[in-house]
């Protein structure tokens, strides 16, 4: 039993693969950015709570 080949499916020829493999890469650097932007918030946050004149761990080993 031989099987023909669909007509209906998409090429999958290097064409279609570097298509995806492009579509990948954008959406793989679009959560990277995102993530990179959420930390430097997260960091920038981290750093706007340690307000100057606060007690610190460093300052309480001094004692």
């Amino acid at each position: 039993m031989v099987r023909e080949p669909r007509s209906d499916r998409k090429s999958s020829g290097p064409q279609s693969r570097d298509a995806r493999l492009k579509a990948a890469l954008k959406a793989n650097m679009g959560r990277r950015k995102a993530q990179a932007q959420a930390r430097t918030l997260a960091r920038a946050e981290d750093d706007s709570d340690d307000k100057p004149g606060d007690a610190t761990a460093a300052d309480n080993d001094k004692e």
